[in-house]
This record gives C-alpha cells, structure tokens and sequence, in this order.
C-alpha cells in the first residue's frame, strides 16, 4: 500500500512515499519566497507547486503504478470532526474560494486530487487543522457572542498520541492522552477516548505565552494599552501572533539563545525562561478536568510533549517536573506529520477506518 504524502506550507512542500508505515523516498522543496509572491491568491500556486510535485516522482523514481492513494494535508475547512476525509468537489469548492482563510495547507487537497485522478486512485485529507471535537461546555465563554473555537496542531497531536499509545501497548481510542505541541505556537489538547475534547488555540491568543506568541493576556490592561494609543489594533494583533512571547522579552524566539544566555548568568533570560515553563505547565493542568470521570479521578495515560521545542531538554526537564503528578510524561521531539498523513490514510485502505464525507456547511 503505497501512499504519496503532499504537505505544502508557506515557503516549501514536503513530499514523500510511504509502504507500510516504512518511508521509500522524501524531499523538502524550498520555494523562493519571490517567485512566490507573484501569485496574488494561495490557489494560484496550484500550477507551479503541482510541477514539484511531478519532479518528484520523476527524481525519486516512484513507481506510479504501486501507489494506491494519494494523502494531502488538511486545509482551512468547515470545523469537523478529526479522521480521514476523501477529498471531494465540495471541499475543492472551500479550499479554491478560500471560504474560511486563505493558507498554504488549502493546496494539499488541490495537489492530492490532481494527481490522484491522474492515476485513477483516491485522495484523502488527515485531520485537519480545524478538527472540532470540544465539548460543549468548552466552547463557552464569559460573553455571549464569542464563542471558544477548536484550530490546532491536530495531525502532529494525533499522531504522536497514537504513536505513544502504540509503545506503551493501549489503544489510543479507549485511552486518555494530554498533548503539549511546542513550536513557534503552542497547543495543548485534552485527549479523551480518541476525541480531542478540549484545546487551546494558540491563534486566537488562549494558553501560555510561546518563542512568538503572546499567549492569552490580562484583558482589562489590554483594553488601557489601546486607549491610551500605545498600540493600534494592528500592532497588537500582529504583537499576539508574531511578536510576543520570548521574541518580545529578549528579541529571539530561539530557545537555544536563550539557554545559552543563562549560561552566561543573563538573569532576565533565565526569568523568561522560567515564565516559559512554567505557562506551559500550567495550561497542560488545565486540561484535567477535561479527562476526570464521574468521581474526579484522572486517568491519564501519558502527558505527551511534541514539537521543536521538545528537542531543548532544559525546557522538557523543567515542565516534566511540574506536571509528573499528572501521569508519565512521553517525549517525542519534532512532527510526525508526513507519517501520520500515511497512516491515516493506510487504515482506510486497509479497511481499519472508514472514510470520512465532506460536504458544505449551510451559511
């Protein structure tokens, strides 16, 4: 079962193939951010990214005919649950009109069907990024109006949960999991029984400051920053997803900058630092209650941290001591999103999962 694996971001395309969970052949194509700016819309990319795409197959020596599906990485879609998605006119229809955001992501259903219907085999999506599986009670806030929304790391969550599932010998359907995903953004994920039931939203400014993000933020003296003009919507919009965090204490969002300035007895560095932890820490423990069952237990198998971050071990060592009282704490350092696009779509072929339909949301 031979899987072709497409993964477009802002300036490169992963491609790879996997047979059986074993990966035959990848690359990571750099784009030139100038040629790339000629396009004015994401979906006018599709031509030039789709050429990469043949390169490719051509280069690695990929034989067409052993390849059974073609797997595509979720794109800015209607919220849905998380699984395998087969790529149809409907979603087409969403991703080309960027009906809910404009993201490289939107080219990997795009690319994935092309290809596929040129070898006469199916396409999928894998647990987008707009997996929605809250709880009701999650989705609440203190005004009626705003509602909490579910946007997150879901394909890496997922897949290291499963991963760890799997090395620990349990089901991940029939387990609890809380996921920690550390990167330029964070999001952290309260995994019952195979549903993603709660979650932080990195985007929306919830959870704990990360290497470029504000994190959530004292909503009064916000409101006072503005009204005094010491920041327009603007400024503090691109601050909470771009500029915030550790970019704006110490002007980097390299962590290994950071430890190596607390080598050097740099104290605000270590400050920050210990901030950074320790908000980490205290988001993954609000994510408890999400898991307890009737009588206030929590069972949780594994508290997962995953991400770049997870590769700086004095930040591992530091959040793994505040929040061991929750159960064992997994390490699994980077992403598994190519191998989880794969294995997504290997158990549907294999007839352990079933497809998934997507269809138009009514506005």
């Amino acid at each position: 079962m031979s899987v072709l694996v497409i993964n477009p971001g802002s300036t490169s395309t992963k491609l790879a193939v996997f047979e059986e969970g074993n990966c035959l052949a990848s690359s990571e194509l750099q784009h030139d951010r100038q040629a790339l700016s000629r396009f004015v819309r994401v979906a006018d990319q599709f031509d030039y990214r789709l050429h990469e795409v043949g390169k490719f197959l051509a280069d690695s020596g990929t034989d067409a005919a052993r390849l059974r599906a073609v797997a595509g990485r979720g794109g800015l879609l209607r919220p849905m649950d998380g699984g395998v998605y087969a790529v149809s006119d409907d979603m087409v229809a969403d991703l080309k009109s960027a009906r809910y955001g404009e993201h490289p992501c939107n080219l990997g259903a795009l690319l994935a069907l092309e290809v596929a219907r040129e070898m006469n085999i199916p396409a999928y999506v894998v647990d987008p990024a707009v997996t929605d599986e809250l709880m009701d009670a999650a989705r609440l806030t203190g005004l009626p109006g705003i509602r909490r929304r579910s946007l997150f790391h879901a394909l890496n969550q997922r897949g290291v949960a499963r991963m760890v599932a799997d090395r620990l010998g349990i089901d991940y359907a029939s387990s609890d999991f809380i996921v920690c995903h550390m990167g330029g953004g964070v999001s952290i994920g309260a995994h019952r029984h195979g549903r993603v039931v709660d979650v932080s939203n990195g985007l929306d400014g919830e959870g704990p400051f990360t290497p470029e993000r504000t994190g959530g933020l004292p909503l009064l003296p916000v409101i006072d920053l503005l009204k005094r003009g010491d920041m327009d919507l603007d400024g503090l919009r691109h601050a909470v997803v771009k500029e915030g965090g550790l970019y704006a204490h110490l002007a980097t969002n390299d962590p290994r900058e950071v430890v190596a300035r607390i080598e050097e007895g740099d104290e605000q560095a270590a400050l920050v630092f210990d901030g950074l932890a320790y908000a980490v820490a205290k988001h993954v423990g609000a994510m408890a209650p999400a898991l307890a069952d009737e009588r206030g237990h929590v069972h949780v198998a594994a508290v997962i941290l995953t991400g770049g971050l997870a590769r700086s071990g004095p930040l591992v060592a530091e959040i793994s001591r505040m929040i061991r009282y929750l159960g064992p704490v997994e390490v699994v350092p980077g992403e598994v999103e190519m191998a989880s696009l794969a294995a997504g779509v290997e158990r549907v072929l294999s007839g352990s999962e079933p497809a998934r339909a997507y269809y138009n949301a009514v506005d």
